[in-house]
C-alpha cells in the first residue's frame, strides 16, 4: 500500500513538472517574432551564458524565434541560428513586428554612441549604440532625434551619430571604393571570436559589419561567404583582382581532404589587403611592403567578386529586400 501511494505521488509530481516545463516553453503572447532590445546581443550554441558565443545580432534587428524557455532560440536575417537570454529580445505578436519594420527609423552611423534620457549628453544614459543600430524615429529635438526601443523605451540621441534611414539609404553606395573606404575607418578594433559589431568582430564578422553599414546583409561565417558571387582563381600577380573583392585564406584541398575555409579579408588593391586577425589591420602580399603577411600568402585560396550580385541572389541581399525587415 505504502509502494504505492508513494508511486501514484511520484506520478503526479513528474506530470506537474512536466506541465510546469511545458508552460514554460510556451512563447509569450503566442509570439513567433522579436527585436533586438540591446546593443549587441550576444548568441551562443545553447542557452546558456557559459555556452560558446556564435554570433551576435544588433539593436533594433528583427527575429523570429523557434523556441523559448527563459532563454530563446532565434534565426537572424542572415539565416543563422542560435540561443539569446531572453532581456535581450523583445518578443512581439506579429502585428506588432510588422508595425516596427513599417516605422520610420534612425540608424546609427557612428561606430559608437550613447542615447540619453533627455536631450542633453550629460544627462542619464540609457544605452550604448553601436553602427548599425536602429531605433523608432518618433520626432526631433534640437540637436536630437527622440527615438523609441523594441520594449518601448524612450531616448534622444545626438544627430551627429545617426541619421533618419531613409536619408541613410539614399546616400549609401556599393561601390568599391566606398566599402574600401569603411573597412579602413574600422582599423584598430580588436578580434573578437563571433563578434559582428564594431565593439569587436572576427574575420567574417568583420566582412558582414562592413557591409552592413552599407546596408547589404551577406552569409555569416568564411566558408558561406565563399559561396556567393563569382569565385575568381587569383594570378600570381594579383592583377586579376579588384578593390572590394573577398579574399579566402585556410587549407588546400589534399587527395584525403576537401579544401577548408578559414579566413576572410576585403582586397584594396595595390596587393594589399584588410582583414581582422589580432585587430582589423592592413596586410599585404608583396614582400616589399612593411606590411607583408607571408603568414597569409602562404594559405591563400581564392576571391570571390560579390558587389555585382547584390539582390541578385539567396542570402546577399539589402534590408529593404530581406525577408525579415519587410512589412507583409
Amino acid at each position: 500500500m505504502k509502494k504505492s501511494i508513494l508511486f501514484v505521488c511520484f506520478m503526479s509530481f513528474m506530470v506537474t513538472i512536466m506541465g510546469a516545463a511545458n508552460q514554460k516553453a510556451a512563447l509569450p503572447d503566442d509570439s513567433t517574432y522579436a527585436v533586438v532590445n540591446i546593443s549587441v546581443c550576444n548568441i551562443r550554441e545553447t542557452g546558456d551564458f557559459t555556452s560558446g558565443m556564435t554570433t551576435q545580432a544588433l539593436l533594433g534587428m528583427p527575429v523570429r524565434v523557434l523556441k523559448y524557455n527563459g532563454w530563446a532560440q532565434i534565426k537572424t536575417p542572415d539565416e543563422y541560428t542560435g540561443w539569446v537570454h531572453r532581456m535581450a529580445i523583445q518578443t512581439m505578436t506579429r502585428g506588432n513586428f510588422e508595425k516596427w519594420n513599417g516605422a520610420d527609423k534612425i540608424v546609427v552611423t557612428s561606430a559608437y554612441g550613447f542615447t540619453y534620457e533627455k536631450a542633453d549628453h550629460h544627462s542619464q544614459v540609457v544605452s550604448d549604440v553601436v553602427a548599425g543600430s536602429r531605433l523608432k524615429w518618433i520626432g526631433n529635438h534640437g540637436n536630437y532625434y527622440y527615438v523609441s526601443y523594441p520594449d518601448g523605451r524612450k531616448a534622444y540621441i545626438a544627430n551627429s551619430i545617426a541619421m533618419p534611414e531613409k536619408v541613410w539609404r539614399s546616400h549609401l553606395k556599393y561601390d568599391a571604393n566606398s566599402i574600401v573606404r569603411t573597412a579602413r575607418s574600422l582599423v584598430g578594433i580588436p578580434y573578437l571570436w563571433a563578434g559582428i559589431s564594431t565593439k569587436g568582430m572576427d574575420c567574417s564578422g568583420f566582412v558582414r559589419t562592413v557591409l552592413f553599414e552599407h546596408d547589404i546583409i551577406i552569409p555569416r561565417d568564411a566558408w558561406q561567404q565563399a559561396l556567393v558571387g563569382k569565385k575568381i582563381n587569383i594570378n600570381p600577380d594579383f592583377k586579376n583582382l579588384l578593390p572590394g573583392d573577398l579574399i579566402f585564406f585556410g587549407k588546400k584541398a589534399t587527395e584525403d581532404k576537401k579544401e577548408h575555409v578559414s579566413h576572410v579579408a576585403i582586397y584594396i588593391g595595390n596587393e594589399r589587403f584588410i582583414h581582422s586577425l589580432g585587430y582589423v589591420h592592413i596586410s599585404s602580399f608583396n614582400p616589399k611592403d612593411k606590411a607583408y603577411d607571408k603568414y597569409n600568402l602562404n594559405r591563400l585560396l581564392f576571391a570571390v567578386r560579390f558587389l555585382p550580385y547584390i539582390n541578385k541572389e539567396k542570402g546577399l541581399n539589402t534590408t529593404n529586400r530581406n525577408p525579415y525587415y519587410l512589412v507583409k
